[in-house]
């Protein structure tokens, strides 16, 4: 069945969750507020539609199509199921105001990719393992940047003594940190274990034009073991908490799709 079916139908409950969240936001109290499960409803729908293009998509004869498109897509789709499964006990849902939308646009994009980088279906499984550990690595991560730069708005808006507005729809300034803290530890964990596995499976990762990746991924993690350590011994928390989970992250993006990226995209390799 042609994956335009599912893909269309997938990013418009995306967006449609990513507004209904918004509007939770960014409507005042007294205002018609759409119920908290609404935005969380179409993100499932969206991501069960979502799942139907990527098994379209990316199963293909003798593994998975792993081009950057694909695997772009993929990573959205994993970033958005931790993101609702987290929401249904967490108040973390404000976050699908960015990534739902963020995942709707990948799907778009990966429909109309013709490209092929197959992943073999006989592969190793440890090499199968740091896959799926790197994956939910990245979407924990990803989920923790988008934390912080709600975090980042909030503590300016109370830095200004202005906390009317969506500031008041948000949790309490400490549970929104609790929350990165929370967030960052699950994902440096799931980092540790995606560079551990790396070391083990992975054979001559020069040949395979892993170094920059590894190299990068070495430095994401000091940040967030940094970030940690300063947490732990100085109480670190509000604008260097921010910028240390961001200057992470934006390392990690480069060593999981800027490598990824200048390899497929402008080496064709």
């Amino acid at each position: 069945m042609n994956s335009a079916y599912f893909a269309l139908p997938a990013a418009v409950f995306y967006f449609a969750g990513g507004l209904s969240t918004g509007l939770r936001l960014f409507v005042g109290r007294n205002g018609r507020r759409p119920p908290r499960h609404l935005g969380i409803t179409f993100g499932f729908v969206g991501a069960l539609l979502h799942a139907m293009v990527l098994y379209n998509n990316m199963t293909v004869s003798g593994g998975l199509n792993l081009d950057f498109f694909h695997a772009f897509s993929l990573a959205a789709w994993t970033i958005v199921l931790v993101l609702l499964i987290s929401s249904l006990n967490k108040p973390v849902e404000n976050l699908g105001i960015v990534l739902l939308p963020l995942a709707a646009l990948t799907v778009l994009l990966a429909i109309g990719d013709p490209a092929v980088r197959i992943f073999r279906a006989d592969a190793a499984w440890g090499l199968k393992v740091h896959v799926i550990v790197s994956l939910l690595a990245y979407s924990v991560l990803a989920m923790a940047s988008v934390q912080a730069v709600l975090l980042a708005i909030q503590d300016r808006h109370l830095r200004r003594h202005h906390p009317g507005g969506f500031i008041r729809a948000l949790p309490p300034l400490q549970t929104m940190e609790s929350l990165l803290f929370e967030m960052i530890a699950v994902g440096f964990v799931l980092l540790s274990g995606s560079l551990v596995s790396g070391f083990v499976f992975l054979e001559d990762m020069f040949a395979q034009h892993l170094a920059h990746k590894t190299v990068l991924s070495i430095i994401a993690w000091v940040a967030f073991a940094t970030l940690l350590w300063g947490r732990y011994r100085f109480g670190w928390r509000g604008r260097p908490a921010i910028r240390w989970t961001l200057v992470g992250f934006a390392v990690l993006v480069l060593a999981y799709f800027g490598s990824k990226a200048v390899l497929q995209l402008v080496l064709e390799r």
